[in-house]
């Protein structure tokens, strides 16, 4: 019978996930007196999610067997609390179940286990193992004994980015000790490592007094999925008496019937990382790295095993989840991601100007798939427009390849259990990449024909700037020179300001903007996607003359604007020769309050009326004379 506490936790925990996913937010503040379960869950879920639902972003879908994860996190708490021989004996049983299934799942035999959170955690561990093998008195002597002897520890170009350098800061070792490896330049697959050009570099380290320590290489890159020649590191790994490491997505393909020779390899390595949460759409469960080593004291130096039954409690969600899928359940999901690629693959050959770029097990059962356009290797703006057109299919986003350039990468192994994938997502993003590639491809085409008629224009100026999707950028240049550089700045800002927002009043399907966000070039007016029926030329002149336009009503109200400074003025002048002239016509005594006012009422003086006048239009002045 089920222990009632443990029977408990889990309704307490159904009832949590419910709470959490119900939408319903409160908010309550700390207080002495405490709260209830149900107003704490409340205030983590408004945490969680805040403004999310309002902008209809996807959140991560939590099946059954995430449940059984998330439960496990909860049960390792509880254990931990039981009677010290209890807690080691359970412990002890849930990290050799564990252990066991992942190695046979994995093909990977008489191996051990380490369950880590970070993903590099465990090939920190795994080198912290090899220089203690590699330099029998590291233990007592420590860093000394790598001084006269450096370590070298090597890894292919296509790895994670970062990842040597977090080894090397981990390690405490100089980055003089990692050594980046290239791909292939000449011969074979130009994302696989170059294995004679390794073998060189560990020849020449080897000459020079340092000590081959470890090899990482990929069975599926994290750009293009793509998998080194492991059969071949391995040779050299045996000959150089080196560790190889193994990581990457297509290791998970290993769980399947058949298996590509190339990843079959894998499991002959010294160690491999794998990855089953984001595989099989476990929430918060552990990574794992498999490694074989006969020697437990060093493996415990190392940190690999642990004396602390706690410790051996990460294995616990791992432990149920598995459980709970069973076989079936695994190879069922791995198998589903890799029919996920192969439709969208089989849709990508009836799309025009679209390149693929998988790795070699795509049509076995392939992890990674990437789209490029053709036109634009190099552009990123459009491929992130492309990405942006479709977000809404979660598990698509943006990569950077050496050779390929700025790529969509559609990896449905890493995304697709966590967020539910299924068939119509995929045809989905086909139906819009369908409508998004001729846009892309009109706009491709027009940018050229609209920089040549920008350029042909002496009123406006082209701005490159390789960021903006669009047709491109243009800026309006008034044709007075006579203004100094502070005034024509602001007549350029202020026309070009008056010119946008008469762009975005025209009744058309274009799109115009001020431009990226940090963009270098000031002032200027951008034009978003093309279609086909775009007159490049019409759109250029009708550009030219709003400007004109613009500018010529601006030189007006400027013209104005110093015809009545000068009016203002002469008039000021008038009014003051005016005044001197009734001085003199009337006489001093005349202009005292008192006395004036006696004096124009026994003799009053006719004076007549003087005015001036002068045309706004034509700036002509105009002398009158009324009485």
């Amino acid at each position: 019978m089920m222990d009632p506490t443990l029977a408990e936790m889990g309704n307490h925990l159904s009832d949590a996930m419910k709470i959490l996913e119900s939408g319903k937010f409160l908010f309550h503040f700390f207080s002495d007196s405490g709260q209830d379960v149900v107003s704490i869950l409340q205030l983590v879920q408004n945490l969680m999610h805040g403004d999310d639902d309002k902008q209809g972003q996807r959140m991560q879908y939590v099946a059954e067997q995430g449940h059984m994860a998330l439960l496990g996190h909860s049960l390792a708490a509880y254990i931990s609390v039981l009677e010290r021989e209890r807690l080691r004996k359970l412990t002890t049983r849930i990290l050799s179940d564990t252990t066991l299934w992942l190695c046979r799942l994995f093909r990977y035999e008489n191996g051990s286990a380490y369950y880590h959170e970070g993903d590099c955690e465990g090939l920190v561990k795994v080198c912290r193992l090899v220089i203690n093998t590699q330099y029998e008195d590291y233990a007592t002597e420590g860093f000394t004994m790598l001084s006269s002897k450096h370590p070298v520890i090597y890894q292919s170009a296509a790895c994670r980015p970062g990842l040597g350098q977090h080894l090397c800061s981990q390690l405490g070792l100089p980055l003089s000790c990692l050594c980046i490896v290239p791909c292939n330049t000449m011969f074979g697959s130009l994302h696989q490592m170059d294995v004679a050009l390794l073998d060189k570099l560990i020849r020449d380290d080897r000459e020079s007094g340092k000590v081959p320590l470890l090899l990482i290489a990929n069975a599926g890159t994290p750009g293009a999925g793509h998998t080194d020649k492991l059969s071949r590191l391995k040779e050299l790994c045996v000959q150089y008496n080196m560790w190889l490491h193994v990581e990457g997505v297509n290791l998970a393909t290993l769980a399947l019937g058949q298996v590509s020779s190339a990843v079959t390899a894998a499991t002959k390595c010294d160690s491999m990382t794998l990855t089953p949460g984001p595989w099989l759409g476990l929430p918060a469960v552990p990574a794992v790295t498999l490694y074989r080593h006969e020697d437990p004291a060093l493996s415990l130096a190392a940190g690999l095993t642990s004396s602390q039954p706690v410790e051996k409690l990460r294995a616990l969600p791992l432990w149920l989840s598995l459980q709970y899928l069973g076989h079936d359940g695994i190879v069922q999901r791995i198998k589903h991601a890799s029919q996920l690629s192969q439709q969208l693959l089989e849709h990508l050959k009836t799309l025009a100007s679209i390149k693929t770029s998988v790795g070699e097990l795509v049509f076995i059962h392939l992890a990674v798939c990437l789209l490029e356009l053709h036109h634009v290797p190099t552009n990123k703006s459009f491929i992130i427009e492309c990405r942006d057109a479709f977000l809404t299919n979660d598990g698509v986003d943006v990569v950077e390849l050496e050779d390929e350039g700025t790529c969509v990468r559609f990896n449905p192994l890493m995304t697709a259990a966590a967020l539910g994938t299924q068939e119509n997502d995929v045809a989905a993003l086909v139906e819009k990449l369908g409508e998004m590639i001729p846009v892309l491809s009109c706009t491709l085409r027009f940018r050229q024909d609209f920089k040549d008629e920008v350029l042909q224009q002496a009123s406006l100026s082209y701005i490159e700037d390789l960021s903006w999707p669009g047709l491109g950028g243009v800026r309006y240049e008034p044709r007075t020179t006579d203004l100094d550089e502070d005034k024509r700045q602001h007549s350029v800002e202020k026309i070009n300001s008056d010119l946008l927002k008469k762009l975005m009043e025209l009744d058309t399907d274009l799109y115009f903007s001020g431009g990226p966000e940090f963009c270098e070039e000031k002032n200027g007016i951008f034009i978003g996607m093309a279609t086909e029926d775009l007159d490049v030329a019409e759109l250029v002149e009708t550009i030219v003359s709003i400007g004109r336009d613009i500018e010529e009503s601006g030189k007006l109200f400027e013209n104005m604007t110093e015809i009545v400074r000068r009016g203002i003025q002469e008039a000021e002048l008038q009014l003051q020769k005016a005044n001197e002239e009734k001085l003199m016509e009337e006489g001093v005594f005349r202009q005292i309050p008192l006395v004036g006012s006696v004096l124009n009422w026994l003799s009053p003086v006719q004076a007549s009326v003087k005015g001036r006048t002068f045309n706004l239009a034509e700036g002509i002045d105009v002398f009158y004379r009324g009485s």
